[in-house]
């Protein structure tokens, strides 16, 4: 169930080139303060899904729920 919100919410993700040393940036709309950067998309991409992963297991922990 986890893999597939996470799957989800990386088709809803944006992606930009910012200038850093990680120049692409990803977010996903709809999920506040869930982003992620990396050195090529691939790292950017999987860095995203264990920060979706992470912030899911944060919110469950607490009690909060996981909008869908």
């Amino acid at each position: 169930m986890i893999m597939e919100y996470v799957g989800a919410a990386l088709e809803k993700a944006r992606y930009d080139m910012i200038n850093d040393k990680e120049p692409f940036y990803a977010e996903v709309p709809g999920i506040e303060g869930v982003y992620a950067s990396g050195k090529t998309l691939e790292k950017c991409r999987k860095n995203l899904a264990e920060v979706i992963d992470g912030w899911i297991v944060v919110r469950l922990r607490r009690g909060l729920p996981v909008p869908g």
